[in-house]
């Protein structure tokens, strides 16, 4: 059988959230929480956080997961995946972002799936934003896809854009990242050595597969995604958290 394995980007230098991997969630850092879903939905010998820092590095091996050290030069989280895949050989890579720690196995499980079923074309998922989420937040990657699933665009914008109030979207989708790629999609994407226009302008690494002529699927996952990109958003994460079930590293650990 194939290998697939997760993958975890953690860099401490976030602009927006400094040290947001380390961030405390009820009691367990953040990128612990996230490696702990992975590690239910993929075994905890197939997933790795990536990162090129030695706090991080350490605070997930306290906690049992294993670590592949990068370079500081990653330009995005897809990039220093790359660079960690070059040191692990696998036919599937699940790219699981590091600052979202109410994701759901069986989502990382169905990304997995469907990229099992599209061999060519990169996986990525998606949801509807909630009713107390803004589509003009620029903190929301919102979605396009065609009706076969493809991805058309992906902005900080709120889109489909209408001209009629009467057109006005239904629902917005946003992205939820969760991606999966082969390791030749990856060295295309790395192999570049630079930020494309459109990735540039939006800040949305996904978008230089399509200016590489790479198709994304997008898949609709059944779980609500609620991510940390600022420090204002750690309180509504910590009540959400509030809610779901404990992982199974708080059960082991009575935390």
């Amino acid at each position: 059988m194939s290998r697939i394995v997760g993958i975890i980007p953690a860099r401490y230098k976030s602009s927006r959230f400094p040290g947001k991997p380390l961030v405390l969630l009820k009691g367990t850092p953040m990128i612990c929480r996230v490696a702990n879903i992975a590690a239910q939905a993929l075994g905890r010998d197939d997933v790795f956080v990536a990162t090129d820092d030695l706090r991080i590095a350490k605070v997930v091996e306290d906690a049992g997961h294993q670590v592949l050290m990068t370079s500081t030069h990653a330009r995005t989280g897809t990039d220093r995946l790359w660079e960690a895949a070059q040191q692990i050989d696998a036919e599937f890579y699940i790219n699981i972002q590091g600052d979202e720690p109410l994701l759901d196995p069986e989502d990382i499980c169905q990304i997995v799936r469907e990229k099992q079923e599209r061999i060519s074309g990169v996986v990525n998922g998606m949801c509807c934003l909630s009713e107390d989420e803004d589509p003009d937040s620029p903190n929301i990657p919102k979605v396009v896809s065609s009706e076969d699933g493809r991805l058309i665009y992906m902005s900080r914008q709120p889109i489909p854009g209408f001209k009629d109030q009467a057109n006005r979207p239904e629902r917005y989708m946003k992205q939820v990242c969760i991606y999966a790629y082969t390791r030749g999609e990856l060295a295309l994407f790395g192999g570049l050595g630079r930020k494309t226009y459109l990735e540039e302008r939006e800040d949305i690494e996904i978008l230089r597969f399509l200016d590489l002529s790479i198709p994304v699927y997008m898949v609709e996952t059944r779980g609500a995604s609620l991510a940390v990109d600022i420090p204002e958003d750690v309180e509504r994460v910590e009540a959400a958290l509030g809610f779901a079930a404990p992982d199974y590293q708080d059960v082991v650990s009575g935390q």
